[in-house]
């Protein structure tokens, strides 16, 4: 072979060569061409798997948080009305186990519990029958020479009416309303005022009952006021609602509310009396006393006093539970009205007395000379219980019935005296002197120290021998004079 023909058939080879990787070429671009065809329409399926989970997970969502809000609202409700008053709802739940399969679940109840702040029906209802009552009166006062000096005093408090008779409207209040009053003014709802007379007092449960004529009512008055409604307050339950109305402060007629805190709770009071009472947050303020404490249906359960309890704590107010003492003031109630006597004709049995300790009544610590008293045999060491029929509790007591008494009125009194070494009741007959021609009785340094009862006058012997039989508690209030411990001097 030539080199011509060598050159031709190198020259074919290397041509043939070249169309041979050209093709191999065109062949992996088409193989790649299809690899990554495929390889879109998959990554094309995948996207859309993934949106369909997607959906799919959000459907999932919603029906579990739409039966999470059905169930919520299902289990607790929460309402307020389209009035004024605002009240509210809450369902009651109960919790479940159920051991079959170890599951909890959360019911709901149809009970529901109601609680409105709304009082205005019950305060519209009731206000006519709740009175502020004001007095005067007359204290004494001894300066540390010993001299005695009297001067005129006002004070304000509460009464609800109770009752009417054909003649006179009844009035309850506590008895330290109207101690010691010489006079006596009710207002009422219209705000009308007329004078009122006391028909009976019991201070060891500071209760009493007052009058006024219905003569003195003018028909607008009548028509204005109403008779209160005594509930029961033996049915009371802690945390009832409670309304308090009375004259706070002697600003007039206020409404505070709140609730049954305590029952039967054990108080003494500032004159030795331990009794039982309600206790409520409502606010009873000075003035109150003598108020209403009412039941969410405008029902008396107490007669509310700002003096029980001590004034400085927050949320404590107390009121006598009403049905501890109906009967007591249906008693007072049926006493015959006493008539306030002008100062110039009040009567006086002429001694000094005093509140022992331990014991009810009013010690006879002194007898003036010659006085009413002196003369139906009265002595000093006695102990009145009883004037006229009404019961006497403390030196307080008598001091307020007098201011009804005039001279020349004969009334019984009975006293408790040692006879022979025992005590017994002994009934006396008085008939009154002049009070203003009795001259106060003077105090000796002695009169300061403490009693038992029954001792003063006595002998050491008798003394030591009226220790022996009976154990009375001391009397008298060292500290103070004769004539602060004897009351308002003469009586």
């Amino acid at each position: 072979m030539n080199g011509d023909e060598i050159l031709n058939n190198v020259s074919c080879e290397n041509d043939d060569s070249v169309q041979n990787k050209k093709e191999n070429r065109e062949a992996r671009r088409a193989a790649k061409k299809e690899a990554r065809r495929k390889a879109k329409a998959n990554g094309k399926g995948k996207f859309s798997g993934k949106v369909a989970g997607a959906l799919a997970l959000a459907a999932v969502f919603g029906v579990c948080t739409g039966a999470g809000i059905y169930g919520a609202s299902n289990f607790t409700t929460l309402s307020l009305s389209d009035n004024s008053s605002s009240s509210y709802s809450v369902a009651a739940t109960n919790t479940d186990s159920d051991t079959s399969d170890s599951e909890i679940k959360v019911t709901t109840t149809s009970s529901t519990q109601v609680v409105t702040t709304d009082v205005t029906d019950v305060v519209a209802a009731v206000s006519p029958s709740i009175v502020s009552i004001n007095i005067k009166a007359t204290t004494t006062t001894t300066d540390m020479f010993g001299q005695s000096y009297q001067q005129e005093a006002e004070g304000a408090g509460s009464g609800i009416i109770i009752a009417k008779s054909d003649t006179e409207l009844i009035i309850v209040t506590n008895n330290h309303v109207i101690a010691d009053a010489n006079s006596m003014e009710v207002s009422f709802v219209d705000g009308s005022s007329v004078t009122a007379y006391l028909k009976g007092t019991e201070s060891s449960v500071d209760i009493a009952v007052i009058a006024v004529e219905l003569e003195d009512l003018s028909d607008d008055t009548l028509s204005s006021i109403s008779i209160a409604t005594l509930g029961d307050s033996n049915s009371l339950t802690v945390g009832e609602s409670a309304i308090a109305i009375g004259n706070a402060l002697g600003y007039g007629q206020s409404v505070t509310t709140g609730v049954i805190s305590a029952l039967n709770r054990e108080i003494e009071t500032e004159d030795g009396e331990t009794n039982t009472f309600i206790q409520t947050d409502a606010a009873i303020n000075p003035g109150n006393s003598g108020g209403a404490l009412l039941n969410s249906k405008g029902e008396v359960i107490g007669v509310t006093s700002s003096k029980i309890g001590a004034t400085t704590v927050e949320g404590m107010g107390f009121a006598i539970p009403i049905s501890d003492v109906i009967d007591l003031i249906n008693d007072l109630m049926n006493e015959d009205t006493k008539i306030t006597v002008a100062e110039a004709e009040k009567g006086a049995m002429g001694v000094s007395v005093m509140t022992p300790t331990g014991i009810d009544g009013a010690y006879v610590a002194a007898v003036s000379e010659g006085s009413a008293a002196d003369k139906a045999g009265i002595e000093v060491g006695d102990l009145i219980t009883s004037f006229d029929g009404n019961d006497i509790t403390s030196a307080s007591d008598l001091t307020s019935l007098m201011s009804y008494y005039a001279e020349g009125d004969t009334v019984t009194v009975t006293v408790l005296r040692r006879v022979n070494g025992q005590y017994q009741y002994v009934d006396i007959e008085v008939t009154l002197d002049n009070a203003s021609e009795l001259t106060s009785s003077s105090s000796s340094g002695s009169d300061s120290q403490g009693y038992s009862y029954g001792m003063p006058g006595s002998s050491e012997s008798e003394q030591s021998e009226n220790d022996e039989q009976e154990n009375f508690p001391q009397q008298g209030m060292p500290g103070m004079s004769g004539s602060e411990q004897f009351g308002s001097g003469q009586h």
